[in-house]
């Protein structure tokens, strides 16, 4: 355990969060004072995880469906809040979307965001402090709590990469931002595959 973990101090209960949106760019950018991740297609949850863990989907609703994963989930080792996204996967790691919306395969957590920690709340800090946080934190969790990883600078190179994959996108963060809004706007850009074959047919349920 690195030592930005165990140097936090307790305060208070897990805060209700919203989850900080995306705006959609048409194309991929390159840019040193950002980092890039790939973006998997699920659906969006934040996972509150104390006792017990709860899954909240974009609109606020606790998901039911999930409970399954909430169990797994609750044997994090710590009190936590993520933001991430709920996924099934094939043997490769590629996400299948049609699994999730229709309970054919396990379900993961893959976290990109950390909130809250051990009542330290995170929000405030760097993306990339948080990400280095997350990363140790799902390093010691149940093996369906997953890591969404990233590069930095080279949003074009991994853009073309996820396009030669057929995966759904790449989301780019200013590696200095918080959670939240900044002048009014997300911080956060999502450029989306326009071929990516797993969108089709799903009309205004691919955004």
């Amino acid at each position: 355990m690195q030592r930005h973990i165990i140097s936090f101090t307790m305060t208070d209960a897990l805060p209700t969060v919203t989850h900080l949106p995306l705006i959609k760019q048409p194309s991929a950018f390159s840019d040193p004072e950002w980092l890039f991740e790939v973006k998997h297609d699920g659906f969006r949850s934040l996972a509150y995880i104390e006792d017990k863990c709860r899954l909240v989907s974009r609109n606020g609703n606790t998901y039911q469906r999930f409970k399954e994963l909430s169990k797994v989930l609750s044997g994090v080792p710590h009190e936590v809040l993520l933001d991430g996204e709920l996924v099934c996967l094939d043997d490769a790691g590629q996400t299948l979307f049609y699994d999730l919306m229709f309970n054919r395969a396990p379900v993961h957590f893959y976290a990109f965001n950390i909130l809250w920690l051990d009542g330290q709340d995170l929000r405030e800090r760097s993306i990339t402090e948080r990400k280095e946080i997350l990363h140790d934190v799902v390093a010691e969790s149940p093996q369906r709590l997953l890591y969404v990883d990233h590069i930095s600078a080279q949003g074009e190179q991994l853009f073309e990469l996820i396009c030669q994959r057929d995966m759904e996108g790449v989301v780019a963060k200013p590696k200095g931002s918080p959670y939240r809004q900044l002048g009014g706007k997300t911080p956060w850009i999502k450029i989306k595959n326009p071929d990516y074959t797993q969108a089709e047919g799903r009309g205004e349920l691919f955004h």
